[in-house]
């Protein structure tokens, strides 16, 4: 099974790195991430902070782009391909097919984000000559919610074409962002339920603060593997009853 898994998994990354988007979307941060520094001085002792805040940002809408991009048209082109009826051929349960595009994807998204950190601390240490090591847990959040973002994204497409999947993941990603902020006491029980993704923004503190403890880490963590885990599962489900 986990052979399985991890071969699926290796070809979407390797797909992955072929495809023009990726480089295009990558370069564009890391121009910005150099660039960042030269904005105008807001005052002594902020202006680390506003490099902080700022390459976080872009992090993020980067990853969006490329988790889209990755994502959303995988299954849809490769049911209009026929190329999913080779691996369904090959003893690969449905499941297994869909969890192993997930993980393929936030691999390739965790080197990704990574690269993209690595080159901020660069940037951070010429330019304020500060590691800023707490950037990871920044970039950590981005990558967790792209994950949840990606096995949306894939239980969407188990039923849908790629252009309604996009919609489906950018209504859920401003409705689960904006959740905690409108939430009130006589709202209905289903909007009260509905996912809420601020446990991965933690850019203020990062940004201008010391980050965040383990505690809230490893709450991060429960909160990426709950909602990726029942997504997935509803993926499988959606997917079983589709006729092929």
């Amino acid at each position: 099974m986990m052979e399985r898994i991890f071969a699926l998994a290796s070809s979407v990354a390797a797909d992955a790195l072929r495809r023009k988007v990726l480089y295009v979307v990558v370069f564009f941060v890391l121009v910005m991430a150099v660039a960042v520094p030269s904005l105008p001085s807001y005052g002594e002792g902020v202006d680390e902070a506003v490099y902080r805040e700022v390459t976080l940002a872009l992090v993020f809408v980067a990853a969006l782009i490329v988790v889209l991009a990755l994502a959303a048209p995988r299954i849809p082109a490769e049911v209009e391909h026929r190329t999913v009826y080779n691996v369904l051929s090959k003893n690969v349960y449905r499941w297994e097919y869909l969890v192993g595009l997930w993980c393929g994807i936030v691999f390739t998204m965790a080197w990704i984000i990574a690269a993209f950190t690595v080159i901020a601390q660069i940037v951070g240490f010429a330019v304020y000559a500060d590691p800023m090591w707490v950037l990871w847990q920044g970039t950590l959040g981005v990558l967790l919610e792209v994950g949840v973002l990606a096995a949306l994204c894939i239980a969407a497409a188990s039923r849908l074409s790629t252009v309604p999947v996009v919609l489906v993941a950018l209504v859920f990603l401003f409705v689960a962002h904006s959740r905690s902020s409108v939430v009130l006491d006589d709202a209905s029980l289903a909007w009260k339920l509905f996912p809420s993704l601020d446990t991965f923004n933690v850019i203020n503190p990062v940004a201008h603060g010391g980050g965040v403890d383990a505690a809230y880490v490893a709450s991060m963590l429960l909160v990426f593997v709950a909602y990726s885990a029942f997504l997935l599962v509803l993926a499988a489900l959606l997917f079983k009853g589709r006729d092929l």
